[in-house]
């Protein structure tokens, strides 16, 4: 809060600290420096990789919300970052959806993996900025480096085995459609208003060429919602967690999106038309 052009003079005394800044004067407790934390250099040789900041940023950001939040699966609390060959894979999920983004290296890489904890990853997507300069990321064995800037960020990686994402992404959903992404979220956005508080839950009712959104609450109040959509395949009824829905078309940039479906007990799989590098699966619920 002070002003921006404003000095600051600093002055240690033994335990204590005094800081000055124009007539703002602050007189602060210490402690010794030797207490400080020190990580562990990492030993051996690891993987070394390099991405613009803005492409990591990107990634990060596209599956990050995807996390889970002090699961007692641990591993579930932080993102797989995986370097397979000349791809870089980026996985988050909570048990309950799985979010996956890929980028393309500019070399080949042998594979490796780690899990990135929660913390560290929101603290890079606030450090990150939006340019092309590179953010060297050095892998090794019960640590992560990224260098980037004036910055380098050293994380422990969490220690467990990441679910493997390959099972969870679905290859054979048939039934599909594409939508306008902004005109489904705003529609889901309403239909939510009278979901149920705790369970969050919407029937995505599929027809000829007619999606409905339909949600009630425990006070027998309901809203529906209704779009005219390309669909002439099988007649579907699924319900899902709509707050998952509407995480991932906030999340997404592009202006179309693409549904799939296998039939109406099947999880959901949202990609990008004409994008391989981004899928997204939610899995169903009762309603």
């Amino acid at each position: 809060s002070l002003p921006d052009a404003a000095d600051i003079d600093m002055v240690t005394n033994e335990s204590r600290m005094t800081v000055k800044a124009g007539k703002s004067r602050f007189n602060l407790q210490t402690l010794p420096a030797a207490d400080y934390p020190v990580m562990t250099k990492a030993s051996g040789i690891g993987t070394s990789i390099t991405i613009s900041q803005l492409a990591l940023k990107k990634l990060f950001k596209q599956v990050e919300f995807a996390m889970a939040q002090q699961d007692i699966r641990y591993y579930l609390n932080g993102l797989l970052l995986e370097v397979n060959q000349d791809n870089l894979n980026i996985v988050g999920t909570d048990g309950h959806r799985l979010s996956f983004t890929s980028a393309k290296l500019n070399q080949q890489y042998d594979k490796t993996d780690v899990i990135i904890p929660r913390k560290t990853v929101i603290e890079l997507i606030k450090l990150l900025n939006d340019s092309e300069e590179e953010v060297a990321i050095e892998i090794n064995a019960g640590q992560v480096n990224f260098t980037f800037s004036d910055i380098r960020l050293i994380s422990k990686v969490i220690d467990g085995k990441f679910p493997d994402y390959h099972r969870v992404i679905p290859t054979n959903h048939q039934n599909t459609f594409s939508v306008n992404r902004l005109g489904v979220l705003t529609a889901m956005q309403r239909a939510s208003i009278l979901s149920n508080e705790k369970y969050r839950g919407i029937r995505m009712v599929l027809s000829n060429n007619n999606l409905k959104l339909i949600s009630t609450n425990t006070e027998q109040e309901e809203a529906e919602e209704e779009l005219e959509i390309e669909y002439n395949q099988d007649s579907l009824d699924i319900g899902f967690n709509v707050t998952y829905l509407i995480d991932v078309l906030n999340n997404v940039a592009d202006e179309n999106i693409q549904f799939s479906f296998a039939d109406a007990n099947s999880s959901c799989l949202i990609t990008v038309p004409n994008d391989q590098n981004y899928k997204y699966v939610v899995m169903p619920m009762r309603i």
